[in-house]
């Protein structure tokens, strides 16, 4: 692990988020897409002037209500759904952590914001918390 790469906030409206924190901390929206795959509308946000690699939050909104995001918000309302680790060998450390009896969500990473690659540590496993893993495409 290299350093807490974002926070992730489940919210029900991308753009009133996007907005809520862009007009009240001042932050900027520097990536936003649409994964299909994980059901969701995201954006990373970063506060002005902060230097590259510094930790995001990722505001994260479901696409339809089936999604991973839409379950958790009505389970337990919008708020702070993941904390996330930037990674350099996401399959290495999968395998130590395998091998340590830690439990990950996907048998194999899947494919996460701007193209990098992800697993999940069960939030059984870590505390109650919901820990994401993130290698980094090769372009970020």
């Amino acid at each position: 692990m290299t350093a807490i790469d974002h926070v992730g906030i489940a919210v029900p409206d991308l753009d009133s988020a996007i907005a809520w924190y862009a007009e009240h901390l001042g932050m900027v929206s520097t990536h936003e897409e649409v994964n299909e795959e994980q059901g969701v509308r995201e954006a990373m946000l970063s506060v002005v002037g902060a230097p590259e690699g510094s930790t995001a939050l990722q505001l994260l909104a479901p696409l339809n209500e089936s999604s991973t995001i839409a379950k958790f918000i009505d389970r337990s309302g919008p708020g702070l759904q993941q904390l996330a680790y930037r990674v350099t060998d996401i399959d290495a450390l999968s395998a130590q952590l395998r091998d340590r009896g830690v439990r990950l969500l996907y048998d194999a990473p899947r494919r996460g914001t701007a193209d990098s690659r992800i697993n999940f540590v069960h939030p059984k496993d870590a505390g109650g918390v919901l820990i994401e893993l993130v290698e980094p495409s090769a372009g970020h």
